[in-house]
């Protein structure tokens, strides 16, 4: 339980679900007064940087995530009183995890911060001195073992944590490498459903996972057998893939999330949650207090903000949601048909929503992927997608703006 003051704090957080929102600026909705926008606009008045419209993912280095009006709004709000730190954390860890079903959670910043501090926890549990001689463990128990197919470019939180990863290919060497040495399985939720580690893909792309992948939940069967602590990185599986509970209710120690893609939240914050003793080991290792994580501060706004956002978060329709960024798919589409040299074809990702996929004769429009892709961050407005155009992260109305944006470039394009 936290102190009468953080229950008071919760309390607040609540009442954020009603009150002060009504105020909060809604953007433009026709295209026309959005491509304006995209010419004027804070980034570039104050520093000369164009933004894009987002056709893509919520990826961190082209952004991120938007935010609600109404979570903005309760940032703002919040940074007009001062707080105890380790009051609110505890408040919103308390907040965050009757949302979740959690025994605990900790406000992050962002999921690979996640993944820190739950090593963290996992290596040094509430020893304060332990917590201290990270990340250099002068104890046996650090080692994190991963099957080779959850293996992916950020797995190295947990060698920054202090841990030594070892890999297992199958399942027998799985079962063969857990030991003494084991401080945590850590599994990693996208794995079970493409191939390609990256945000979800066109399914014809990314190939579904054979039978000798490991599954998150047959991994914490084995973590409880051995009484091995199993973390689960699900940061960028929702609303799609996973439900929010869905791992821990399967039984894992901690999950990751993070706060800035399907939670909407800021960008740089995260969630993790699990056991209770083993949050607050991570919690020991966090900001404001002074070890590994001292640098991985989550502003009294952020942590607001956050809490915000998956309030509103768990309220939505998530079917009606997804299938609108479907429709949206859709009519680009559509919008594109005709246009001479160009298929643009809706096809459905791992995720099970809809993108927009684009191919085109190369004798008509005679340009590379990568250089229809630059051409397109140097056009006005500016605007970037990855493997396919995505509609996940656009507002209504720039679906409008894209369509025509591609269709203006593509015709310029072509030759006659």
């Amino acid at each position: 339980m936290v102190r009468a003051g953080a229950a008071g704090l919760t309390l607040g957080l609540v009442s954020c679900r009603t009150e002060g929102r009504g105020s909060a600026a809604r953007p433009p909705t026709d295209p026309d007064a959005l491509a304006a926008a995209y010419r004027d606009n804070i980034y570039t008045r104050l520093l000369g940087v164009r933004p894009h419209l987002p056709a893509h993912e919520h990826v961190s280095r082209l952004g991120g995530g938007r935010m609600d009006p109404e979570v903005v709004a309760a940032m703002a709000e919040a940074n007009a009183y001062f707080v105890d730190m380790h009051e609110l954390m505890a408040a919103a860890g308390e907040r965050i995890a009757e949302l979740m079903g959690a025994e605990a959670a900790l406000v992050t910043a962002g999921g690979f911060s996640a993944m820190v501090l739950g090593a963290a926890g996992c290596l040094t549990g509430t020893d304060a001195e332990r917590a201290h001689a990270l990340p250099r463990p002068t104890w046996p128990r650090v080692e994190c073992l991963i099957q080779t197919p959850h293996r992916f470019d950020y797995d190295r939180a947990y060698r920054d944590a202090g841990m030594s990863i070892v890999e297992a290919e199958t399942r027998e060497d799985f079962a063969s490498r857990l030991s003494d040495r084991t401080a945590m399985i850590a599994a990693l939720a996208a794995a079970e459903r493409q191939t390609l580690f990256a945000p979800p893909a066109p399914t014809r792309w990314a190939l579904e996972p054979g039978p000798e992948v490991m599954t998150a939940r047959e991994q914490i069967e084995l973590g409880r057998a051995a009484d091995i602590p199993v973390l689960v990185d699900m940061a960028s599986d929702l609303p799609t893939g996973v439900g929010l509970d869905e791992y821990l209710k399967a039984g894992a120690d901690l999950v990751v999330i993070s706060g800035g893609k399907g939670i909407g939240g800021p960008q740089s914050s995260g969630i993790l949650a699990g056991r209770a003793d083993l949050i607050e080991a991570a919690r020991i290792n966090a900001s404001p207090n002074d070890a590994i994580g001292r640098g991985m501060k989550v502003g009294k706004e952020e942590i607001v903000g956050l809490v915000v956002a998956l309030e509103r978060y768990v309220e939505r329709d998530v079917a009606s949601w997804v299938g609108g960024w479907s429709e949206k798919a859709r009519f680009i589409a559509r919008e594109l048909e005709g246009v001479r040299g160009l298929t643009a074809e809706v096809v459905p990702n791992t995720a099970g929503y809809e993108d927009v996929e684009l191919t085109w004769d190369n004798e008509v429009i005679p340009l590379s992927a990568d250089e229809v892709k630059d051409a397109l961050m140097d056009d006005v407005p500016r605007l970037a997608y990855l493997m396919t155009v995505r509609t996940r992260v656009l507002r209504d109305g720039e679906e409008a703006l894209v369509a025509r944006t591609l269709r203006e470039f593509f015709e310029r394009a072509a030759v006659d």
